[in-house]
């Protein structure tokens, strides 16, 4: 039990830490920051100046005080209130500021960690998810960075100047009210937890229902041919009721703390507007004094009030952070700007692999590739073939090392992979998948994304060379086109020449072509092979297929079955071998 207790507190201590982490986003703005919190101060010390001066008014009208001392201490109440105006204003425009400034900081770091992440880390993760922790986590942050860091200061001024002004006032009367506060902190602590742990759970639940929404409008498509609207409906009602429900438990919670709050704070004034009534009525206090106490006392509820609001917002943003910092965690990749890659780490287009062993983390009893070894010599045109999990695809990924063995080695020029920078391997490869991800926005756009800086002759020169120009050039808009959502308004012809003129214009020494053209019509896939062929010319080329008639004249067709390389060689020695696999789905294919 005692264990347990040791686990908490140092779960709640590391919690705060790790939401100040997050205040080094502030710190570039630290002048202005400073600058908003002396503003907050002056203001919230001319409030506690209001129930002073006022006290002295009530005491000027009924102390036989002249009309000019009692326009003196109004029209100073006047110009503090304006004070108080004015610092306010300043102090919220400048926090305003530089709360903007520090989560446009939080959110560029976030994501630029993100996209450098490794590919295990998105293998456990959902989309719609990681989305949500930018936008909806964040959001949460900001009204924590806007006003409550800002009401947590003020609040605690607020408490502790009045506090002193009313010792100096009455001892008495001070402690018969403060003897309230013990029990209101208990409170404000145990309703905190329960807060915290709601709010984490409405967050976590939030992102679930943001992944439905996008999973759903990216697959539209699937959503309508399956007449499956009304079953996504209801898949996002269900969650959508779950964050209601979740709000609603946190807000009864919110209710029954407001009302406990209320009860003590007010009980409070009313035992010392009681017990100061009997004081005056004894001679032993003046009513004006009476007057500023209670007001200082009011000052005092609303703000130790408000402070157990902002503990809970508090326990709201540190369930955000939580969240936030997990990605923030997560070691990222070692990745370096490609135009700065050293000369040294040109590759040749020389591949080799060692006995290599591979399994997924997610998937750690699962061999997927074992004792894999082959040579690819330069420019050489090598074909991956084998039935579905045979681990073709696997050995891409490690190419790219999205991940790397858990055994075994592989080699570029002859040197280890991992004498290579992440981004010297992956700027000097280029990828044609069977299902082409085109972005949302251009052809221009899509085909650029192999070389960014291009200019529109190169643009032309690659569309050309991968035989898109001619259809390109049909559209009205020509190459500022607009794709729609993973290109949705292209054919899937039509986006496979896209990503060609996109791997063209990266112009790449080692070309990865994952089942190009089998999803194609003939047509299609004629222009798409001739685009590919002129595409191969010259850089060593590695080509997945179940169409073995698209890899006949390949160098070397590696043949793999069940992680395990089978057969090498020629497609004229591999059909010679009999009861060969390869001559085995060769006979399959070209007899049907």
């Amino acid at each position: 039990m005692q264990q347990n207790n040791e686990i908490k507190k140092g779960f709640r201590i590391g919690s705060f830490k790790k939401t100040f982490r997050l205040y080094k986003y502030v710190k570039p703005y630290w002048p202005a920051f400073s600058l908003g919190l002396l503003f907050l101060f002056l203001s919230s010390i001319s409030n506690l100046a209001f129930p002073k001066l006022l006290g002295e008014l009530v005491d000027s009208g009924t102390g036989n005080k002249s009309v000019a001392a009692i326009n003196h201490t109004g029209l100073l109440l006047v110009g503090i209130l304006l004070a108080q105006g004015i610092f306010g204003y300043l102090r919220i425009i400048l926090f305003v500021n530089v709360t903007e400034r520090s989560l446009a900081s939080l959110r560029q770091n976030i994501y630029n960690h993100l996209i450098q992440l490794p590919m295990r880390f998105f293998a456990g993760r959902r989309v719609g998810e990681l989305g949500s922790r930018i936008s909806s986590d964040i959001s949460l942050l900001q009204e924590t960075f806007t006003t409550t860091v800002a009401e947590f200061i003020r609040q605690l001024i607020i408490i502790i100047g009045g506090i002193v002004l009313l010792l100096n006032t009455s001892l008495y009367l001070t402690l018969l009210m403060l003897s309230c506060l013990p029990v209101i902190m208990v409170i404000a602590f145990f309703f905190g937890r329960i807060f915290r742990r709601y709010s984490k759970q409405a967050q976590t639940q939030v992102a679930e229902a943001n992944t439905i929404v996008e999973e759903t409008l990216q697959g539209i498509l699937n959503v309508k041919a399956f007449a499956n609207e009304f079953f996504e409906m209801k898949r996002y009602k269900k969650k959508t009721t779950e964050v209601a429900n979740t709000g609603i438990k946190a807000g009864s919670f919110r209710g029954i703390f407001a009302s406990s709050m209320v009860l003590g704070i007010f009980g409070a004034m009313v035992a010392v507007i009681w017990q100061g009534a009997l004081m005056i009525a004894a001679g032993q206090l003046a009513a004006g004094m009476l007057f500023s106490f209670i007001l200082y006392s009011s000052f005092i509820g609303a703000s130790v009030a408000g402070l157990a609001e902002v503990y809970a917002s508090i326990q709201k943003s540190i369930g955000a952070t939580e969240n936030l910092l997990e990605i923030l965690d997560e070691s990222a990749e070692p990745i370096i700007d490609s135009s700065q890659i050293s000369p040294e780490y040109q590759l040749t287009g020389q591949i080799s692999f060692d006995n290599v062993t591979f399994r997924y983390p997610s998937r750690d009893n699962l061999q997927v590739l074992e004792n894999i070894s082959f040579d690819i010599s330069a420019d050489q045109q090598v074909a991956l073939v084998g039935p579905s999990g045979a681990g073709k695809s696997t050995i891409v990924s490690l190419l790219l090392r999205l991940y790397d063995p858990v055994a075994g080695g592989i080699r570029f020029n002859g040197k280890g992979i991992s004498e290579f920078p992440l981004s010297a391997i992956r700027s000097q490869m280029a990828i044609v998948p069977q299902d082409v991800f085109l972005f949302g926005g251009t052809i221009r756009e899509n085909i650029a994304y192999g070389k960014p800086d291009a200019t529109t002759d190169e643009l032309i020169a690659a569309a050309e060379k991968a035989n898109a120009w001619e259809f390109i050039q049909r559209f009205p808009e020509g190459l500022d086109t607009v794709v729609g959502e993973r290109g949705v308004q292209l054919s899937g012809g039509q986006r496979q020449r896209i990503a060609i003129a996109r791997a063209v214009l990266k112009n790449p020494r080692i070309l990865i072509l994952d089942e190009a053209t089998s999803a194609l019509d003939a047509e299609s896939e004629r222009l798409v092979q001739d685009a590919l062929e002129k595409l191969m010319e010259g850089r060593t080329s590695i080509v997945i297929a179940h169409r073995l008639s698209t890899v006949r004249q390949a160098d070397k067709i590696i043949v793999l079955d069940k992680g395990s390389i089978v057969e090498q060689g020629t497609h004229k020695e591999l059909v010679m071998i009999e009861g060969g696999l390869y001559k085995n789905l060769s006979e399959m294919q070209f007899t049907n």
